[in-house]
């Protein structure tokens, strides 16, 4: 695949509920970068094979991607812990991924034109889709922040919630991220570690901001 040259590349990995996502869309916006959040896409996935079960196949789901678009990855519906539940255990499948793969480096050197680079945060970003990133960083919290985190993100959209759920949900996720012998969630040497746990949404954006800036100035 032909890259594109002098492109701003942001590669971000973290677990479950951690704030990269947040983090991802703030530098995007900031550094005008076409934005993906890849586990989304995982997600979409996810969401074809509850309510596709009798289409979902490999042929199928390489159709859905070619024509996938980002704004496909708003819809509301992959937000649910049954959606991120499945598509932690679709992340695992061999075939799945390198379907998703080509949909990712697309998204990471081939950009549009309007944009100035990429900005991709998921789990394998740094060590498998953009090895070759300007900026790596690996986003964390501890577990009971991430929970406590995403128990109130959807106590906000009037959803009834158990906290012992959503701690219980993301040390599942935690768990199948790390274990999966496919392309596991890991901190690669060359990434910068920011953990949030006592950081807000403002503070953790300037210390990234900070980070680019030095390394665009570079």
């Amino acid at each position: 695949m032909k890259k594109i040259k002098n492109l701003i590349k942001v590669a971000i990995d973290s677990p479950a509920a951690a704030g990269a996502g947040t983090q991802a869309k703030l530098i995007s916006e900031h550094y005008n970068l076409l934005h993906l959040d890849t586990g989304r896409v995982y997600r979409y996935i996810a969401n074809i094979k509850i309510t596709e079960v009798k289409k979902f196949n490999y042929k199928y789901l390489r159709k859905k991607i070619s024509k996938l678009k980002i704004k496909d990855l708003q819809n509301k519906r992959l937000l649910s812990d049954k959606v991120a539940t499945i598509a932690s255990l679709v992340a695992k499948d061999k075939k799945i991924r390198k379907i998703v793969y080509k949909f990712q480096l697309k998204c990471a050197y081939n950009p549009p034109k309007k944009y100035a680079g990429s900005c991709l945060d998921g789990r394998d970003i740094c060590s498998v889709i953009m090895p070759d990133a300007d900026i790596k960083l690996f986003i964390t919290a501890s577990v009971k922040t991430r929970a406590m985190r995403r128990y109130k993100e959807l106590r906000a959209k009037n959803n009834y919630v158990d906290y012992r759920e959503v701690l219980k949900s993301i040390k599942k996720r935690d768990k199948n991220d790390i274990n999966r012998r496919i392309s596991p969630l890991k901190k690669t040497k060359d990434s910068i570690l920011l953990n949030t746990s006592n950081l807000s949404i403002r503070r953790c954006f300037l210390k990234i901001k900070k980070i680019i800036d030095r390394k665009i100035a570079n």
